[in-house]
């Protein structure tokens, strides 16, 4: 069974190039916009939406176009997930999450989109010790919390010499 894989950057992945050249996956390539909607649009309960992103393009081959207001759209079906797989910052054992950084840009969507959100978390505290007020994703979508060790690591180290 060919798995079918959405995605807008397939990166440097030796393995993911091999099942893809394998023929075990096949890639859907999306705008990176697109596929951002898809996801809050699955977590929302939104079967479908309309985008001017990919209009007269590969993207947009086999799929419904409508105009609006004289402006040619596609329509793109919402993504829903089996498993989302998640990375926070902190939760309560409620599965409440806060997020740091660029773990803001698709983890809040993506956690809503699964049937079954799985969330490694760097540090899980007890219910009322987050601020509401900054909390990203409601328990509610959480399925599994995950207490991860995680190791800082430097990516490139440069030293000047003089």
């Amino acid at each position: 069974m060919i798995k079918k894989m959405y995605a807008s950057y397939v990166g440097e992945n030796a393995l993911f190039e091999q099942q893809v050249l394998n023929g075990e996956l096949e890639i859907v390539l999306t705008p990176q916009g697109t596929l951002a909607e898809k996801i809050r649009a699955g977590g929302a309960g939104i079967p479908a939406f309309y985008t001017a992103t990919g209009v007269g393009t590969d993207i947009a081959k086999g799929k419904e176009v409508k105009q609006f207001n004289n402006r040619d759209y596609i329509l793109e079906e919402a993504f829903h997930a089996d498993f989302a797989l998640v990375k926070a910052w902190k939760a309560d054992t409620m599965g409440n999450l806060i997020y740091k950084n660029t773990a803001m840009n698709f983890n809040p969507m993506i956690a809503t989109a699964g049937k079954i959100t799985v969330v490694e978390v760097e540090e899980i505290v007890e219910p009322g010790e987050l601020d509401p007020n900054q909390i990203h994703t409601p328990g509610i979508y959480v399925q599994r919390l995950i207490q991860g060790n995680f190791e800082k690591r430097i990516e490139q180290r440069t030293v000047k010499t003089i």
